[in-house]
């Protein structure tokens, strides 16, 4: 999300924007629990009464949206329903239950890994919405209730929705907020995922699929499916399966290339609509594109889009006020010698949110800032002897209750260490002197 929460507006009758703000976000979530109207709907109202109402200008709730999300996610959309037309996704659901001879509990666990697998690169609601309609055709030959397999297709389609930066929006949201990438997230979520996966295919095991029976008559109608019927475009599917080896290679690449995944989804999106329609009339080509378009998640991108307004708006009262910020040092563990400290009464604000977004990925300790005392000390240079302020961190020793002399360390920062360009200076301890 992008802008500065610091936003300074004139409210209706003089309200306080950030009560105004939570107010409509809670009022906002509540009609959307109820049901009773579309999410999208009730959003989009939501952001533009903060517009409205004064607690957002145009220009700042615009700013606040973040467009790589609403990118990535539209140009998956447009290339997994360009991609449906060729019959991929029936072809493998179809091979994926004659693999296990039609058996009711290997088809029920061989969906689940096609629905996880195309989840992880695809959009797993999309997913589950093509995959369903052969689900339920196959356990009607099968003569099976079909639930269980609707059930462990939703558990797996939001497994492998997990795994990856594209496989489910929320994971979207954080790659884009705070800079990971398609492989940040498969390394560290893929080994998981595997795990979480198998765990809940244990127990739907014992609770359905050991239960599950067909007589081989049935079995022998679904082994006599031919998945190659169900490719209805072949020239398509080519093009579609060397457009997503493409976009997956570049959203791998992300950070070497230097391209956001929004364009690389977007740009994939139109080059495989380019080929769709090479060679063909307009009128053909303007329904290959109005379909594609029209089968857009639209309901969902415009939720967003609502949505990333409406918490811009309530973002001061998640924001670290300015007097926190002045009390915190942020610094990485593992590193010494004062690098990459960063000090936050020393910073503005978006460098400070910079080192935040940064100890949320890495290993950050947060300290309290400690005032340094400054000294003017006599300094050396060509031009003779000056003085300069420099800040002190004096440290004493003791033996047997006794002062036993000390040490201190300056620095013209507030990170005072020798290897960060600091030094070394005795401390001499001055007494009265006294006659005997």
């Amino acid at each position: 999300m992008h802008g500065d929460p610091g936003h300074a507006t004139s409210v209706i009758f003089g309200l306080s924007p950030i009560w105004v703000a939570t107010s409509l976000f809670v009022i906002t979530y509540l009609v959307i629990m109820s049901d009773r109207l579309n999410r999208a709907i009730v959003a989009l109202l939501g952001a533009g009464t903060l517009i409205l109402v004064g607690v957002l200008n145009q220009h700042e709730a615009m700013a606040a949206v973040d467009f790589n999300t609403l990118g990535l996610l539209l140009g998956m959309m447009l290339i997994v329903n360009i991609t449906r037309r060729s019959g991929l996704f029936q072809y493998v659901a179809i091979w994926s239950a004659k693999k296990v001879d039609a058996k009711p509990w290997g088809i029920l666990l061989m969906m689940s890994i096609v629905t996880a697998v195309f989840s992880a690169f695809l959009d797993n609601v999309t997913t589950v919405l093509l995959t369903v309609p052969v689900t339920l055709l196959i356990t009607e030959e099968l003569k099976v209730k079909a639930y269980p397999y609707l059930f462990a297709q939703i558990f797996a389609s939001n497994i492998g929705g997990t795994a990856t930066l594209i496989g489910d929006p929320p994971n979207i949201m954080i790659g884009s907020a705070t800079g990971l990438t398609f492989n940040d997230f498969a390394l560290a979520l893929t080994p998981v995922i595997v795990v979480v996966f198998v765990a809940t295919m244990i127990p739907l095991y014992f609770i359905w699929g050991r239960h599950l029976s067909a007589t081989d008559e049935n079995r022998r109608r679904v082994m006599a499916f031919n998945e190659r019927e169900a490719i209805t475009d072949p020239r398509l599917l080519k093009q579609s399966l060397t457009v997503i080896a493409l976009v997956i290679v570049g959203f791998m690449l992300q950070r070497e290339i230097k391209i956001e995944p929004a364009t690389i989804a977007i740009f994939g999106a139109a080059t495989l609509m380019l080929l769709d329609n090479l060679g063909k009339d307009a009128e053909t080509q303007s329904k290959n594109v109005h379909g594609a378009l029209s089968e857009a998640e639209w309901i969902t991108l415009m939720f967003f889009l609502g949505l990333f307004v409406l918490v811009f708006g309530i973002q001061p009262l998640a924001a670290v006020s300015s007097d926190l910020v002045a009390s915190m040092v942020m610094k990485p563990i593992g590193l010494y010698g004062g690098k990459e400290v960063a000090i936050g009464r020393e910073m503005g604000s978006g460098d400070w949110e910079k080192v935040m977004q940064t100890a949320l990925r890495d290993r950050f300790v947060a300290q309290e800032y400690i005032p340094i005392p400054e000294i003017s000390l006599p300094v050396f240079s060509e031009t003779g002897l000056t003085f300069s302020p420099k800040k002190v961190n004096m440290n004493f020793f003791a033996f047997n209750g006794l002062y036993a002399g000390g040490m201190a360390r300056v620095s013209d920062s507030s990170i005072i260490n020798i290897s960060a360009g600091g030094g070394l200076i005795p401390i001499l301890l001055a007494k009265p002197r006294t006659n005997s």
